[in-house]
């Protein structure tokens, strides 16, 4: 049985001296620190990937917190099922004791609790991010009813849009050649001419 150790942050910039300080006190060796310094949404790592090559059965993770391993507790919850299962190693979340697969508690084993505590977790997240989204779509309806307009600022028209719109529409030039001669491209001239549309009729 071996103790490694598991560091993230999202950017070289961060600072990585509390994970650090942690994983000392564990008296884990540096050579079996792994480092990323990417973001947390996939698990494609290149630490991470090294650290997955040199485990063993009964070999045990340690991580700082839960957010160190991964951001996506759905991409989380299937790590942590290779980890336990395929890999057959232990994981421990330092500031998280029910997330350490090798507590026991009243003869439950420590994975099951740590299975149930993901599980409920990422629901949490679930019902965040639908409460977000939620929380969104009614602030875009309210600003909508307040007048409050979402996206680019309409491109102003020229003053010979009319006169070029007629031109193209009398076949005399191309669309390509009408938004060529308003500075527009053809998708915006298309737009204008929807918009023209709905004014006059």
């Amino acid at each position: 049985m071996k103790y490694y150790g598991y560091v993230r942050v999202s950017t070289k910039n961060q600072n990585i001296d509390r994970q650090m300080a942690d994983m000392k006190r564990l008296e884990i060796p540096r050579q079996d620190i792994f480092i990323d310094k990417v973001s947390g949404k996939s698990f494609e790592r290149p630490a991470y990937k090294r650290l997955l090559k040199k485990l063993k059965p009964n070999d045990v993770v340690f991580v700082k917190s839960i957010d160190r391993l991964g951001r996506n507790y759905d991409e989380i919850i299937r790590q942590w099922k290779f980890l336990t299962i395929d890999k057959d190693v232990d994981i421990a979340v330092i500031d998280f004791p029910l997330l350490d697969t090798r507590n026991q508690i009243n003869g439950i084993t420590g994975k099951f609790i740590a299975d149930l505590v993901l599980q409920v977790l990422s629901y949490v997240a679930q019902v965040e991010r639908e409460n977000i989204r939620q929380r969104q779509a009614e602030g875009i309806r309210e600003a909508r009813k307040r007048g409050i307009r979402f996206g680019r600022p309409q491109k102003e028209k020229p003053d010979d849009f009319e006169m070029i719109l007629q031109m193209w529409l009398d076949g005399t030039i191309s669309q390509r050649e009408a938004g060529r001669r308003l500075q527009i491209s053809n998708h915006t001239f298309i737009k204008w001419v929807e918009h023209a549309n709905e004014v006059h009729y």
